[in-house]
């Protein structure tokens, strides 16, 4: 059974101990498949993270993949106007932030077989005939995609009891169809009681009619049975609470069971709350049973634990994130979640205050820092907002405000300490200003012939050696890290000695690439920045080291302010 401890208030971290042994079961690998209908995003991925969570409750092991029916290879190169956050993995893969969930939910770290795109289908399908692997047949989408798409599922489930596997879009999307006709064949390939398909639809409430309509849902689950799938647990997403009624003919027009019509209604505080709600309808149960496996309920304490933080905290700070995306939800999802697990850790409300970069660029603007307990810069690409990012790092160190700066974030530390404490006025970036004669940040020496934007950035974990008695080794409490990267530029080591003398100190490097990882400013109460994503690597039953140590100092200057 999985334990759960919390820390004294201001402490770091708490956590899980998922044990190492697992148990090896008798029977078969298991699969749930998840799809989604009437409209798109409607929480598919929380809902596979929160199934996930349930069933790694019951000691199984659970494994979690996203197949998305876009044609990009993956989604590096994506705006996050378009897409979101890239979720970045330990092997490099850049990926659908629906992962990040995956990963907050679960125990298990995830690899680039867990993202599978169109893009990669077919770019490998190609490949695969331009070599002659297909010895002369006609390549189609059936069998030739479908079977690509199949050997991924056999691939990504090695080693684990339950497989669960997201597909993106919505039933009724062109470019999906693939996905859908490759799941449905590999149903019919398994045994009864191998497989379940969990469809997840929308259930509108007419505020003019007073009444839920399931019409939408009964279409969505008609169009997926024209293709051979029928649902076995329908997941209702729903502003209003289902009534009996409406379950029994949700029931019988999608031919599923009354106990599978399953109520997902708003969390009323935190996705973190999807869980418990999922078992209060019994999802859990359900699938074992559905899927014939012997995995006794356990109880659901560590959840409750954090819900109860996040509903009836001790403390409440305010803290601002400085960028360039700020009105898009998703495109800071990893750093806005870790901020609330580090939160969670210190027993404290976080109230985060987005604020736009440019808006700093001005005097008026400027006055929004004035009310934050502490300030965080995301990562990000780009001049835009540069200026606003640097002047709100001044007045973060300037006025003994916590800063916390990861990856751009601490480029934009770096730049603002050349200027104003080197007296280096000109000091910048290449990617800002190409010709800038203080180059304090430049371009990394094998990024020099890069030519190929995809998946061409130094990506994915590298160690990093902390130095001892430095806030970021107390933090840590370790003397060697890994830490996820996603960057093409880099701290210029020729400006690192006049750094230190002035009080900018390297706390962190990679020795094996001669890289600085981790800059602070000792004489400040908490003042440090990454070039990695430690966002990346949080989770809300253990807050990454550096967010839960941010929260605690931000929490200490208000409390004695």
């Amino acid at each position: 059974m999985k334990q759960i401890s919390f820390g004294q208030p201001f402490g770091l971290s708490f956590g899980i101990n998922f044990s190492t042994h697992v148990e090896t079961h008798t029977y078969p690998m298991k699969y749930i498949f998840i799809t989604g209908g009437v409209v798109s995003s409607l929480g598919k991925g929380l809902t596979a993270a929160a199934v996930g969570a349930l069933l790694e409750l019951r000691d199984l092991k659970v494994r979690i993949q996203k197949f998305d029916p876009y044609l990009n290879v993956d989604p590096g190169t994506m705006s996050p106007f378009q897409h979101g956050e890239v979720y970045v993995l330990d092997d490099g893969a850049e990926t659908d932030l629906d992962l990040g969930h995956y990963e907050r939910f679960t125990s298990g770290e995830l690899s680039k077989l867990n993202n599978l795109t169109s893009g990669q289908i077919y770019e490998s399908v190609i490949m695969k005939e331009r070599r002659g692997d297909y010895l002369g047949k006609t390549v189609q989408v059936i069998p030739h995609v479908t079977n690509e798409i199949k050997d991924r599922i056999y691939e990504a489930g090695d080693g684990v009891d339950v497989l669960i596997t997201e597909i993106g879009g919505t039933i009724g999307d062109i470019e999906g169809l693939p996905f859908i006709e490759a799941i449905r064949q590999f149903g019919t390939e398994q045994s009864r009681g191998d497989v379940i398909f969990v469809h997840v639809t929308l259930i509108p409430y007419l505020a003019a009619a007073g009444e839920l309509k399931t019409k939408p849902s009964q279409q969505s689950v008609a169009k997926l049975r024209e293709i051979g799938i029928q649902p076995d647990i329908l997941i209702c997403r729903t502003e209003e609470s289902i009534s009996s009624d409406v379950r029994e003919k949700l029931a019988m027009f999608c031919n599923v069971p009354v106990k599978a019509v399953i109520e997902e209604v708003d969390v009323e505080t935190s996705i973190y709350e999807l869980p418990l709600m999922l078992q209060q309808e019994n999802v859990d149960d359900l699938v074992v049973e559905f899927l014939c496996l012997d995995a006794p309920e356990q109880p659901m304490d560590a959840w409750s634990d954090v819900v109860r933080r996040l509903k009836y905290p001790a403390h409440e700070l305010t803290l601002g994130v400085v960028g360039k995306y700020i009105e898009l939800q998703d495109a800071y999802k990893s750093v806005y979640e870790s901020l609330t697990h580090g939160g969670i850790a210190n027993d404290a409300k976080v109230i985060i205050e987005r604020i736009d970069a440019e808006e700093l660029q001005t005097e008026e603007g400027r006055k929004k820092l004035e009310c934050l307990d502490g300030i965080l810069v995301p990562g990000g690409f780009g001049d835009r907002g540069t200026e606003g990012k640097i002047w709100a790092a001044r007045y973060a160190r300037e006025n003994g405000l916590p800063y916390f700066g990861l990856c751009l974030g601490m480029q934009i530390a770096v730049i603002e300490f050349a200027r104003n404490v080197l007296g280096l006025t000109e000091a910048n970036s290449p990617e800002f200003k190409e010709n800038t004669p203080h180059p304090v940040v430049h371009l990394m020496e094998e990024q020099k012939e890069v030519t190929q934007k995809g998946a061409s950035m130094r990506l994915g974990a590298y160690q990093c050696d902390l130095v001892e008695g430095t806030l970021a080794h107390g933090a840590y409490n370790e003397d060697i890290v890994s830490e996820r990267h996603r960057h093409r530029y880099e701290y210029n080591n020729a400006y690192l000695e006049s750094m230190e003398s002035r009080g900018l100190k390297v706390s962190g490097v990679n020795k094996k690439m001669d890289l600085v990882e981790i800059v602070e400013i000792p004489d400040h109460p908490w003042f440090l920045g990454v070039q990695f994503h430690p966002e990346f690597k949080s989770k809300p039953f253990k807050a990454h080291p550096l967010f839960a140590s941010f929260i605690s100092a931000a929490l200490k200057k208000k409390l004695s302010s």
